[in-house]
């Protein structure tokens, strides 16, 4: 049976959170946030779900070894979803600018969320996963997919970093590198 993502109005003045960064709606529609990458507040998506541009719009081997792993993990009782996955340049730009305004300064927000040109979320190269036990389990078995935790701060950030079977490489302390 085929999963499909829910929208929700997230509407003027709503908070979404992605990782370390909550991000405060100022209008616009919500077909015209989720053409963005953006998924509703509160809401996440399953790999299978291609109508979802976060999830339509990702690299194609990203999205093939996404599938593989959260069948794999549903088989041991783990659903994994993604909370954030293709991001356009100005969802990337949004995001980076509640992060400045949260923390104060690029250099700090920039902990947290990568430019707009440095972002693998806006080549469809990196995915943000969830729940918590989604994350651990792939934290521990996503190199037998290729898949890989990014950054030391962030548990739900990976991106296709090695073969399938292979070694992740050492992990960055932050998007700031």
């Amino acid at each position: 049976m085929r999963k499909t993502t829910r929208w929700a109005v997230a509407g003027v003045g709503a908070v979404a959170v992605f990782g370390a960064v909550a991000v405060v709606a100022v209008g616009g529609s919500e077909r015209a946030r989720a053409a963005d990458g953006e998924l509703a507040a509160g809401v996440s998506a399953s790999p299978f779900d291609t109508d979802s541009p976060a999830v339509g719009k990702l690299d194609p081997a990203l999205l093939a070894a996404l599938r593989t792993a959260a069948t794999d993990a549903k088989a041991q009782g783990i659903e994994l979803r993604i909370t954030s996955g293709w991001r356009s340049r100005g969802y990337q730009q949004r995001l980076l600018d509640a992060a400045v305004a949260k923390h104060g300064s690029p250099e700090l927000a920039r902990r947290y969320v990568n430019t707009p040109e440095k972002s693998a979320h806006v080549s469809g190269k990196a995915v943000d996963v969830g729940p918590t036990d989604a994350d651990d389990w792939l934290n521990r078995k996503g190199a037998k997919y290729g898949l890989c935790q990014v950054y030391a701060n962030e548990m739900w950030h990976f991106e296709l970093l090695t073969t399938p079977g292979g070694r992740c490489p050492s992990q960055l302390p932050d998007a700031a590198g």
